[in-house]
């Protein structure tokens, strides 16, 4: 029996600005990775999608990312690793916050954009990220973008991991993500995104941006919450997978 976790990137609407399609997504997802305010985000929003998740039964996780609201946590900010360190513990505890006032638990924390892309090389960076996690709650699984030294560091202090991998984004050829900017970082097209997610279950494989077939293990399988076709992509996925006989569930 194939298995793997469906999460999505939640909660990243603000104020008067609404993103993405929660409300929808949530019921078909087994986990989410909710906004804590830094890169999107805010204490209304939070309590909706804490109050939501809860109603449909997807485990709730952090989305810790850079203090960057206008850039949305997707550029790099030179932080030292104690103000990275703090700036994840500081967004862990808003969403704990909401999650207890619900009766929930934290399942995960997933480092969202930039912050994530940087924990896939910088061993400092990554385990500034897992040491905020061990000083809060070491319980607490920390999912890393496959390949990254973020998976190893946690590892490393003893805390549990969950290797992630993407639906809608394309692999360079050492496993990092394909930067947005580039031609043919973002996959759109669903049949396509489809069909890597199945291979990348049942057959832990991947096709680089360069053409190279290289291995990829994944416990978790990430929609960005934000993408246009985010509700298809995750529709088109589940109905796959029923079909492909993978089983789609969290670690609770």
């Amino acid at each position: 029996m194939y298995q793997i976790d469906l999460n999505s990137d939640l909660g990243e609407s603000f104020g008067v600005y609404q993103l993405g399609r929660d409300e929808e997504i949530l019921p078909l997802i087994t986990s989410a990775n909710i906004a804590c305010g830094y890169h999107a985000g805010d204490p209304m929003v939070m309590d909706k999608v804490v109050r939501a998740a809860r109603s449909s039964g997807a485990a709730v996780g952090a989305h810790p990312g850079y203090p960057d609201l206008a850039g949305f946590g997707r550029r790099h900010m030179a932080l030292s690793p104690l103000e990275i360190k703090n700036c994840v513990k500081y967004q862990i505890g808003a969403l704990w916050a909401f999650a207890q006032s619900c009766g929930l638990p934290l399942q995960h924390v997933a480092p969202h954009g930039a912050l994530g892309n940087l924990c896939q090389y910088d061993r400092a960076a990554s385990a500034a990220v897992c040491e905020a996690v061990c000083e809060i709650d070491p319980s607490l699984i920390v999912f890393y973008c496959a390949g990254a030294v973020l998976g190893e560091e946690a590892e490393r202090l003893g805390l549990r991991t969950a290797a992630e991998i993407f639906a809608d984004r394309a692999y360079a050829d050492d496993l990092s993500l394909v930067p947005r900017q580039q031609p043919g970082a973002m996959v759109t097209d669903e049949d396509m995104a489809v069909e890597r997610c199945i291979r990348m279950v049942k057959e832990g494989r991947v096709k680089t941006i360069t053409g190279r077939d290289i291995p990829i293990r994944g416990d978790t399988l990430c929609v960005h919450g934000d993408g246009a076709k985010a509700l298809a992509f995750v529709q088109r996925i589940r109905r796959a997978f029923q079909q492909e006989g993978i089983l789609i569930k969290n670690f609770q």
